[in-house]
């Protein structure tokens, strides 16, 4: 699942879900608070970020529902594979994002953990939930460029 682009970036993780259950609006970075023994399982690249979202608690913005498994050459000081996880950004950026979910209805949802320089990144989106014909239309165009996709590879 580890992949290296050219930029330097190592993919952990993708939510692929997420571009069909929600409409991007805004892409952000940050950094994330892990543990020693979590650490080293997201090296592993074992994580799971597919049922994940971020809330705001006290003025800080806290990952919830996130999977990294349990390190296995931990000894008894071992982390809770689906703790809370603070996301670390600036004041500015808290405050803007704040003010987005609660006016806007959006929601931030993580579309991909990655490793940059060394440090252990989240991809934040700041999202609308789609509705059911918003899913549907999705699908339909999907499969549409599928089909032609096939119709000219055979005509050709």
């Amino acid at each position: 699942m580890k992949k290296k682009t050219n930029n330097g970036l190592k993919i952990i993780s993708y939510n692929r879900k997420a571009s069909f259950n929600y409409f991007f609006n805004d892409l952000i970075e940050a950094g994330i608070v892990l543990k020693g023994s979590e650490i080293k399982s997201v090296r592993q690249g074992k994580v799971n970020i597919a049922e994940s979202y971020a809330v705001e608690k006290k003025g800080e913005i806290y990952l919830i529902n996130s999977h990294i498994p349990l390190y296995k050459a931990a000894s008894y000081i071992n982390h809770n594979p689906y703790a809370e996880r603070k996301l670390l950004f600036n004041k500015k950026e808290i405050n803007k994002l704040i003010g987005k979910m609660n006016e806007d209805g959006f929601t931030l949802v993580p579309t991909k953990m990655y490793f940059k320089k060394g440090k252990a990144k989240v991809e934040i989106a700041v999202a609308k939930g789609k509705k059911m014909h918003d899913k549907r239309q999705t699908k339909k165009t999907r499969d549409w460029n599928r089909e032609k996709a096939r119709y000219f590879r055979k005509s050709s």
